[in-house]
């Protein structure tokens, strides 16, 4: 059984919403040999600093999200992408804490599968970053920025992903070029959008 982190003891004792079901699901995960954390503000679970699980919740569900759930063999039929943007994680969803206690042996065949793939160094193979179209505005900022260009060339895969897809989804040209400029200090400092 793994140990306890301080940080998600004070994260379960300040969520009022899935306080039960972030509970068990944390038990469930700590009867694993992961390493707790909190990362993104969320229970993380980790082998060689490699991310393996979250914990998480939303106004609907809460979720245990697989890092690498792609790679998952689904055998119980319970893992969901999020949505068609999502390429490695897969999330399987509660409402209620009678379904994370009555599903238990299953979460942990699943923690125990995803445990697997990381020990073993599999990777996600992800579309390529050219396949997703860049909208025309970032384009232009990279012309206008060599600077930004290299910052963003040198970003993982799944953070250019990211931007690419924040940048492109409003459909006011204002909007794209808002959202742009908000985040050129975090491209040019190497950082995703959430760190």
């Amino acid at each position: 059984m793994s140990q306890k982190n301080p940080k998600v003891d004070a994260f379960i004792f300040k969520e009022k919403k899935w306080q039960d079901e972030y509970a068990k699901l944390r038990e469930i995960a700590l009867d694993s040999e992961l390493f707790e954390d909190l990362k993104w503000g969320v229970p993380c679970y980790t082998w060689n600093n490699g991310n393996v699980v979250l914990i998480h919740g939303f106004k609907e569900y809460c979720a245990i999200l697989f890092v690498k759930g792609a790679l998952l063999k689904d055998t119980h039929q319970m893992l969901i992408q999020q949505t068609e943007n999502v390429q490695s994680a897969r999330q399987i969803r509660f409402t209620h804490l009678e379904e994370i206690i009555s599903n238990e042996s299953k979460i942990k065949s699943y923690i125990n599968q995803a445990t697997q793939i990381e020990k073993s160094g599999l990777k996600v193979e992800f579309k390529k970053e050219t396949e997703i179209k860049h909208p025309i505005e970032f384009m232009n900022k990279l012309d206008e920025m060599p600077e930004l260009e290299g910052a963003f060339k040198k970003l993982t895969p799944g953070r250019q992903r990211a931007y690419i897809l924040y940048f492109s989804a409003p459909k006011q040209t204002k909007t794209r070029e808002s959202r742009i400029e908000k985040y050129i200090p975090y491209i040019l400092d190497g950082k995703g959008m959430d760190d």
